[in-house]
């Protein structure tokens, strides 16, 4: 008598591919806590990339270091903050990530007022990486 395998297990297989392709997102979707974080990590390279340049080169005042930039790039980090971290309290009910994200934001606006010696980029930068712990702490209590 011939035995007829199954194929029960191959299809088992099959359509679990299938509901997992199905049920993920594509990569290309980024959620508004990725795109915060990787506007973050931007903003860490514009801050150590624009001291090291201007202080190898001494005579070049350039557009970047004009308050007028740092201050729009505030507003946006607060937008970003505003909607992403708020909807996530909205969503899943932690309040740390939004009070993480806040202590950043306002490290970064305190950054504002510090003389331009330095302190000001190590502010600014501690500040930036709080911001992008609060939203990395939303987006993981979302999941």
């Amino acid at each position: 008598m011939t035995r007829v395998a199954s194929h029960a297990p191959v299809l088992t297989r099959l359509s679990a591919l299938v509901r997992a392709a199905r049920d993920s997102r594509p990569l290309t979707a980024l959620t508004g806590d990725q795109l915060a974080i990787g506007l973050s990590g931007l903003c860490l390279v514009h801050c150590l990339a624009s001291t090291i340049f201007f202080a190898s080169i001494a005579s070049v005042g350039g557009a970047l270091l004009h308050p007028a930039f740092h201050e729009i790039g505030l507003v946006v980090a607060i937008g970003f903050a505003l909607v992403t971290l708020v909807a996530g309290v909205l969503s899943h009910g932690y309040m740390m990530p939004f009070a993480v994200g806040s202590f950043g934001l306002g490290m970064m606006a305190g950054a504002l007022s510090r003389p331009h010696d330095g302190s000001e980029v190590l502010a600014t930068m501690i500040g930036v990486a709080v911001v992008a712990l609060g939203h990395d702490l939303n987006r993981r209590a979302a999941h």
